[in-house]
């Protein structure tokens, strides 16, 4: 079990003042009583009075309080699973993870800054179901469609180049798999939104993007990276080619835009500014929103609703519990009255 507010625990510490309180009180009444007269003369004048029934009255309370401060720190427990319908678009985000992707010309690098990108993207996302996938020579799902923001952001910290063993930049491949990654619902808009510098070796982006278009699936291309080119870090130096020149990766603009146009999309260039996550939040609002089915996880269930009833039970019984005996019920001795023998 844990307490989604656990500061309100905080107030349990007040339960054992009270109970000094309550023992202070009780001293001071006793010796106000013996100044009155003989304390055996004074039981035999109050024979209803019943010390035991105050007693109990006083931690009926304190059991009241104590449940009221544990509904207030939401106790939770195990796992709960529900089913929303939801109105929003599909998208599949497409990630570059090869080996140029390590270029630093943005900050910190071209990689990290995608992955800062696919998470603000995500944390815009309310209604809609969001998948992954990663390529670089070959592509492969690494999360399916999903409504789980959560899982989500985890599976994009673990992306780096050593995924995928085959190096190369193969878009088309990618946005083959992402078309295949939807889900059957109808009426729904869908994105590709692929995240690359832009170094197709493979070819057939085009091609794919014209094919994604005729399912009426919308292919955004963002641009990560410098047109001027920057060197790729390899831990010890940066990488070299064949006759030991240092290898410039560049930011192919030009063959972005072409992919974007073909897919009926738009090219984004990602640089050190938040305008390519506005620019791209305008144009996804604009996609058809349907209705989705989502499966959505809690890890844990609210049980505040024990201890409220055990709290309003507490309550009751300290209310219908009278300090005197109840002279309808004189026979019953539940509570014994010590000023009789």
């Amino acid at each position: 079990m844990r307490f989604e507010d656990p500061t309100y625990l905080w107030l349990l510490c007040l339960l054992p003042l009270l109970f000094l309180l309550r023992v202070a009180s009780h001293f001071k009444q006793r010796k106000r009583l013996r100044r009155l007269g003989d304390p055996q003369l004074l039981r035999q004048l109050m024979p209803d009075v019943s010390r035991a029934r105050r007693a109990v009255k006083f931690w009926l309370m304190m059991g009241a309080l104590a449940m009221l401060i544990l509904v207030l720190a939401r106790p939770q427990m195990g796992t709960h699973v529900s089913h929303d319908k939801r109105q929003g678009i599909e998208a599949i985000i497409c990630m570059d993870i090869s080996n140029s992707m390590l270029a630093e010309d943005v900050v910190p690098s071209r990689l990290e800054k995608s992955k800062m990108l696919v998470e603000n993207m995500i944390d815009h996302f309310t209604n809609d179901k969001v998948g992954l996938v990663v390529f670089a020579g070959d592509a492969f799902v690494q999360l399916p469609i999903t409504a789980d923001y959560v899982s989500a952001k985890m599976f994009l910290q673990d992306i780096n180049p050593s995924l995928i063993a085959t190096q190369g930049t193969d878009i088309g491949h990618a946005i083959q798999l992402a078309m295949h990654s939807f889900t059957q619902t109808n009426n729904i808009g869908r994105a590709i939104i692929v995240i690359t510098d832009g170094e197709d070796h493979e070819g057939g982006a085009e091609e794919a993007a014209a094919e994604a278009k005729k399912k009426g699936i919308n292919v955004f291309i963002l641009g990560v990276g410098d047109p001027h080119g920057a060197p790729i870090p390899t831990g010890d130096g940066y990488m070299k080619d064949a006759s030991g020149q240092t290898v410039m990766s560049a930011l192919n603009e030009q063959m972005c835009r072409k992919i974007a146009q073909a897919g009926s999309g738009m090219y984004i260039h990602v640089n050190n500014t938040a305008d390519a996550q506005n620019e791209l939040n305008n144009d996804l609002v604009k996609l058809q929103q349907g209705t989705t089915d989502a499966v959505v996880y809690s890890d844990y269930n609210e049980q505040f609703q024990a201890f409220a009833i055990i709290a309003l039970i507490l309550l009751v019984v300290d209310v219908c519990l009278m300090e005197t005996r109840n002279p309808l019920l004189k026979k019953v001795t539940i509570f014994k009255n010590k000023g009789k023998r």
